[in-house]
């Protein structure tokens, strides 16, 4: 006689996510978008030869041997007010990396709902959906949000006429 083997009850694939703030606000990014989580070290101030609105949220890169990241202030990408910005989180699929405030910790969520109706701008092609972690709601960042393909090629071109100096470590500017 086979003894039966215990079901387990099926759980929700679950999702690990690197919490983070700007200003008073938390976030969240899938951590398998994340290649890594540094200092301000090696920032070079960035200005473009070329006026756009949309990228006036880009005023550093960071090289990275022979590539350059283009650092998106993610204050200015949700429209919070300036912070003092202490990390860097590196884009693993892009030239990008998203200045922070804070890097809280690692987290696992098990649902994303999709977002409330009540978000009708940019948001929602910032968001991925809301999750709950612990007592907190937070929404979840789409990587790709940051900056387009097409952003990227067009900082590329004006990039060497838009690289200015290395800002001093610890120092950011507005």
């Amino acid at each position: 006689m086979q003894k039966k083997e215990a079901r387990r009850p099926r759980t929700a694939p679950r999702e690990a996510v690197i919490l983070f703030t700007v200003g008073a606000t938390g976030f969240a990014i899938a951590a398998g978008a994340v290649e890594e989580i540094r200092g301000l070290e090696g920032l070079a101030r960035f200005a473009p030869p070329f006026k756009l609105r949309s990228l006036a949220r880009v005023k550093h890169t960071l090289a990275r041997g022979k590539k350059t990241c283009f650092v998106v202030d993610a204050a200015a990408q949700f429209g919070i007010a300036a912070s003092r910005d202490t990390r860097l989180l590196l884009l693993r699929h892009a030239a990008v990396a998203v200045q922070v405030e804070n890097v809280a910790r690692m987290a696992e969520i098990a649902t994303l709902h999709a977002l409330p109706r009540a978000f009708t701008g940019d948001e929602r092609r910032w968001y991925r959906g809301l999750a709950q972690v612990g007592d907190d709601v937070v929404p979840v960042v789409a990587p790709e949000a940051f900056l387009t393909a097409a952003e990227i090629s067009l900082l590329h071109a004006g990039g060497a006429q838009g690289a200015a100096r290395e800002v001093p470590e610890g120092a950011v500017s507005a």
